[in-house]
């Protein structure tokens, strides 16, 4: 029991040794599977020089009984041997880099321990090499094993590897009387200890790298929580009042310092201490920003005098300054400051944070661009084309397809010389009266196909006033309106006469229908202000105390069409633009199909 106690003491050392191993990040990379030739090379004499300190700190087996063995030992007399935990470093050195790293482990431990001498010198030697060897080919095998390296599976391992080497002894050492009475005193206290060595490790090496993940795990989540509520936020781009809200979001949520955000010359929010000098509105202080913004590159400021403030008594601490981009160019910089005696430096969150920034802010300008781009898109079509009326012509035409396909051809055809004629509208400033006609022709030829008997219109076109020039859809509008409006509720069959004639030396064209009317109340008042339909401006007219409709429709004297058709034009444009309907796109009509 008492030697037990010893070795347990004794690989006590090591594993602390190994412990601070862990820390480093040779160890993170060898557990990544990502480490160099030469990293296991040094690897392999770091464990060796471990298990030779294990040597070192071992209990001498002698004759006269047991007794510790001294740091820089003497040769061992022929009769003696060691109880050690040099097997822990070794068996370590093969699971964690394989059998090349136990070999080179075990060949220089064990060598040494060759050279100590004693009886045992050959066969502890052998042991030695071979544990670690066969450490690095039990870790490559396909199982448990390779997968992960579970402290029980450790345990067992190291607890076999242990027997070999007394299997070894009993082998090689002479005389074998003083093997197999070695053996006995040794076995178990060495399997023991060294077992529970090699486990304790496994467990410690666990719990830091769980810790280490976990630690990374909530970075990710706070990244992940403040990306997906900042979205709503920074949909507008990168703004003072943006800024304010997003800094007290991850203030809230990390529990950091201070949290700033700025653009590239200047704070527009700063959350947190400090901030009685580092104010929206105000300049850069810290030279760590400003170097981020300049290099494109994630600054650490370890310290105060790192981050560089120009403010006397600045209270900041320490910073991590991540630069946000906007389209592939720099607009600014995230900044968390915090405590270093507190906590280590959170760059893993930062550049997380900065990355979901910075995508959040390319895409809210992505979407405002298209937005924008398909809004202007829309309007522009929208001003040629009636949804309505293309959505009810369509209609029209896969009925008669089915009923009368020469008539479906007809209609057609008026159809697309309807539309090519809103496309062309756009480049004239003025057309003659023929073809305004003839584009009221292919309008009023689907709808007529649409509403077949209920409908009736006739035209009395005197040829001398054909050339009158017109503003481009002028006519069109106007009878769409007394189509659609003019005509609204009537049951009897709906009538609509187009007269152009010369009347006094002038064009005189009218447009009426046997519709209703308009209310004598609502006439006396509409030019006094603007029309209104469903509460918003959303009609289509010509606003002129020339023009007006009635009950039988009403005249355009010559005079005054022409000398107010360039100026109405823009007016007709912007009113197209006002008849927007969100979903054009797909050719749908928001309302009834009247």
């Amino acid at each position: 029991m008492n030697l037990l106690i010893l070795l347990v003491e004794r690989v006590g050392v090591l594993i602390a040794l190994a412990f601070l191993f862990t820390r480093s990040a040779a160890f993170r990379r060898m557990v990544e599977g990502r480490m160099q030739p030469a990293e296991r090379l040094w690897l392999g004499l770091a464990f060796g020089l471990s298990g030779v300190l294990g040597t070192y700190t071992g209990v001498v087996i002698g004759p006269e009984g047991a007794a510790p063995a001294t740091l820089v030992g003497t040769p061992l007399l022929p009769e003696e041997a060691i109880a050690n935990s040099r097997a822990v470093s070794v068996i370590l050195a093969g699971f964690l880099g394989g059998p090349v790293t136990g070999l080179i482990a075990g060949a220089l431990a064990g060598g040494h321990r060759l050279l100590l001498g004693g009886f045992t010198g050959l066969a502890c030697g052998l042991a030695t090499a071979s544990q670690g060897l066969v450490a690095g080919l039990l870790r490559r095998m396909p199982g448990r094993m390779h997968s992960t390296l579970s402290p029980g599976s450790a345990l067992l391992a190291a607890a076999v590897l242990e027997i070999m080497q007394m299997v070894i002894i009993l082998l090689v050492a002479k005389p074998y009387p003083a093997a197999l009475a070695l053996v006995r005193m040794i076995a178990l206290p060495m399997i023991v200890a060294n077992s529970l060595g090699v486990a304790f490790f496994v467990v410690a090496a666990r719990v830091i790298l769980d810790a280490e993940a976990a630690k990374e795990a909530d970075a990710a989540r706070k990244a992940l929580a403040i990306a997906t509520q900042t979205l709503p936020i920074l949909e507008q781009g990168l703004s003072p009042d943006s800024a304010l809200e997003a800094a007290r979001l991850i203030r809230s949520v990390t529990g950091m310092a201070a949290v700033a955000l700025t653009d590239t010359e200047r704070i527009l929010a700063h959350v947190g201490i400090g901030d009685d000098h580092h104010r929206p509105g105000a300049r850069l202080f810290t030279a760590v920003t400003r170097r981020a913004i300049a290099e494109d590159r994630t600054q650490v400021a370890p310290d105060a005098a790192a981050i560089e403030c120009d403010h006397p008594h600045c209270p900041l601490q320490a910073a991590v300054v991540v630069p946000l981009h906007e389209g592939g160019q720099v607009v600014g910089s995230l900044k968390l400051y915090f405590n270093p005696e507190r906590s280590r430096a959170p760059l893993e969150l930062a550049e997380g944070l900065g990355y979901h920034f910075s995508t959040q802010l390319t895409l809210a300008r992505a979407q405002r661009q298209a937005a924008l781009l398909d809004k202007a898109e829309i309007r522009a079509l929208q001003a040629q084309i009636q949804p309505h009326f293309l959505f009810n012509a369509l209609n029209t035409v896969m009925a008669l397809i089915r009923l009368d396909a020469g008539k479906a051809r007809e209609v057609l055809g008026h159809l697309a010389d309807f539309l090519r004629r809103n496309l062309q509208s756009t480049q004239e400033e003025t057309v003659p009266l023929a073809r305004e006609i003839e584009h009221v022709r292919n309008y009023l030829a689907v709808e007529e196909a649409r509403f077949g008997d209920r409908l009736t219109v006739t035209y009395a076109l005197d040829p001398a006033v054909q050339a009158v020039p017109l503003p481009p859809l002028t006519l069109q509008p106007i009878v769409e309106n007394a189509l659609v409006h003019g005509l609204k509720g009537v049951k009897r069959p709906w009538q609509i006469a187009i007269r152009a004639q010369v009347s006094g030396g002038q064009a005189e064209i009218s447009v009426s229908d046997n519709g209703r009317g308009i209310d004598p109340d609502r006439l006396a008042t509409l030019l006094d202000r603007p029309a209104a339909s469903r509460g918003i401006q959303s009609g289509l007219a010509l606003r002129t105390p020339y023009i007006l409709m009635a009950p039988e429709g009403f005249r355009l004297p010559v005079s005054v069409a022409y000398p107010l058709g360039l100026a109405i034009t823009a007016a007709i444009v912007i009113l197209f633009a006002l008849k927007v309907r969100p979903n054009f796109g797909i050719l749908l009509p928001q309302g009834s199909d009247d």
